[in-house]
């Protein structure tokens, strides 16, 4: 490795791995501040379209926890990982096509966009022929955006009962507020709901919103900009 290239890799180590300390400690004063234990919340690193150096970063500053948004992507970056970094676990957090149900289920070890019937069929029967049981989140769209992924509010109970009954164990729910809404009122919203039917996860909040969705009861919350950066154009 040229002398320049190491220097360019410590600098966005020491870069990720500061981001990462930071982001921890913020975690811990919004935790305090809501009565909560920090070990109740996952920060999941929003590894989409981040190249190799930065991933690599974040694993070598110790972090295991990754999400992805195309199961292609995910493949192409995490395959041959697993043996490398134990402990490594892989949430989709991406729409997902019952087509590519197959390789989600062989790779994920989390699956947070289940989003209607036939999907929750083909990840039952992916599973059953892989011997794999992942968790399941339910993604809600809070917002009713007709461009956006997720059951309706409204058609969310029957798609839980569908999904169950299929056979899939459904841990929690996820939403991604619509861009121009205050986030808190989404978030409340799938509180309750995950409340009313039993789930214990919620998977809500990003880079700006994050700390409100703490507030409001998520365990797990998806960071990419204020973990890695933002990204530059030839990204």
């Amino acid at each position: 490795m040229s002398a320049p290239l190491f220097l360019w890799m410590n600098i966005i180590m020491n870069s990720i791995s500061a981001n990462i300390a930071a982001l921890r400690e913020k975690i811990a004063r919004a935790c305090e501040e809501a009565g909560r234990d920090p070990q109740g919340v996952n920060l999941v690193a929003v590894s989409k379209l981040q190249p190799p150096d930065c991933i690599a970063a974040g694993l070598e500053a110790g972090h295991r926890l990754f999400g992805e948004n195309r199961v292609q992507e995910a493949k192409a970056r995490w395959a041959d990982s697993r043996a490398q970094y134990p402990g490594l676990k892989l949430h989709l957090i991406g729409p997902l096509q019952t087509n590519k149900a197959r390789e989600a289920v062989a790779l994920f070890d989390c699956i947070e966009t289940v989003d209607r019937p036939a999907l929750g069929d083909a990840l039952s029967k992916e599973m059953a022929k892989q011997n794999r049981n992942l968790p399941c989140f339910i993604q809600v769209n809070t917002g009713e955006e007709a461009q956006k992924g997720g059951v309706a509010p409204d058609g969310f109970p029957d798609l839980l009962d569908h999904c169950r009954k299929a056979g899939l164990e459904i841990r929690g729910l996820m939403c991604i507020p619509p861009l121009d809404d205050p986030p808190a009122p989404h978030f409340a919203l799938l509180k309750k709901l995950a409340q009313r039917h039993g789930l214990p996860d919620l998977s809500m909040g990003m880079s700006a919103d994050y700390e409100a969705a703490i507030a409001l009861g998520a365990t797990y919350i998806r960071i990419g900009t204020a973990l890695f950066g933002e990204r530059s154009a030839d990204r």
